[in-house]
């Protein structure tokens, strides 16, 4: 290697430097110290403790909370993001047409995913109300139910309540991703295929939905990931509550941690939560990737 190839060599390793510390600072530390802790036992408060070695992980395994808890998670995860993706997909192909005041639809029609999540949330738990809710006094005057209905303090309205909201809060990402890919699909493919006397569904189905399949790759992977770690919207809409019947992983996580004052436990929690979504990840990128090797093919 010449002398000019060297400092080359060095300019890229000095310029790659700040990303690399950045990078270990963010992830690489906070998981390997999230790791560490799983391995003892630690008292909140004064982050005091002695080593259990796995005994953590062995508490876990024999807990009904934990497994309920990733029930509940994987549960919210998939009937939120299938909400997200039906009802993202079908907002964009409104909004891709010619219709008026569209410019100002696309600008609304993204409200809900950039308003604060404490915001969002307040102003749905008074919808919700089972006392002076609007939602209840509409389903009462229109003589839906004889009663008023508690919608976050019991089953299955709760769970119902907060993938709701859930969907309501964050399918405008789904709506930007698609409605971007829309933009890009050529239009002879629809005229060619209108002329072969293919209808709106066929039309669909055969063109439009193969040209997003790429974007909505992308996008079930980024929402699983994170309707997966969701931890303000639930705990504001209902605390994990009735009992544990809406309790996810990151709110046991929580509780743990600052309730019950057992860092290593909610260390594991987490610890766990990562393993889950790395598994989830590698299944679905192999997918992903059989996919597109047939699709080459």
């Amino acid at each position: 290697m010449s002398r000019l190839d060297r400092r080359y060599a060095w300019l890229g390793v000095l310029l790659i430097a700040p990303t690399v510390l950045i990078f270990c600072m963010v992830i690489v530390y906070p998981l390997v110290s999230a790791i560490y802790l799983s391995l003892f036992s630690i008292f909140t408060p004064t982050l005091t403790g002695h080593w259990v070695g796995f005994a953590n992980y062995a508490d876990l395994v024999g807990s009904h909370e934990f497994w309920r808890s990733l029930f509940n998670t994987a549960l919210w995860t998939v009937l939120t993001l299938v909400l997200q993706i039906a009802l993202g997909i079908a907002m964009a192909l409104m909004l891709h047409q010619n219709m008026v005041f569209r410019s100002l639809a696309r600008s609304l029609i993204l409200f809900p995913y950039f308003v604060s999540t404490v915001v969002a949330v307040l102003v749905w738990r008074w919808l919700f109300n089972d006392l002076y809710g609007i939602l209840n006094h509409l389903m009462l005057w229109a003589g839906m139910f004889s009663a008023p209905i508690d919608w976050l303090g019991t089953m299955p309205n709760a769970l119902a309540s907060i993938v709701l909201v859930g969907a309501w809060k964050y399918f405008p990402f789904v709506v930007i991703a698609v409605l971007a890919r829309l933009q890009s699909i050529p239009e002879q493919l629809y005229e060619a295929a209108t002329i072969d006397g293919a209808g709106a569904w066929s039309r669909f189905t055969d063109v439009t939905l193969p040209q997003l399949r790429e974007v909505l790759l992308v996008v079930v992977l980024l929402r699983a990931i994170w309707d997966f770690k969701e931890f303000d919207l639930i705990y504001l809409l209902t605390g994990g509550g009735p009992v544990i019947a809406t309790q996810t992983l990151p709110r046991m996580v929580y509780k743990a941690a600052f309730g019950l004052n057992q860092m290593g436990r909610a260390a594991a929690v987490a610890v766990s939560m990562m393993l889950v979504m790395l598994a989830f990840m590698v299944v679905y990128l192999r997918i992903a990737s059989r996919r597109e090797r047939e699709g080459r093919a």
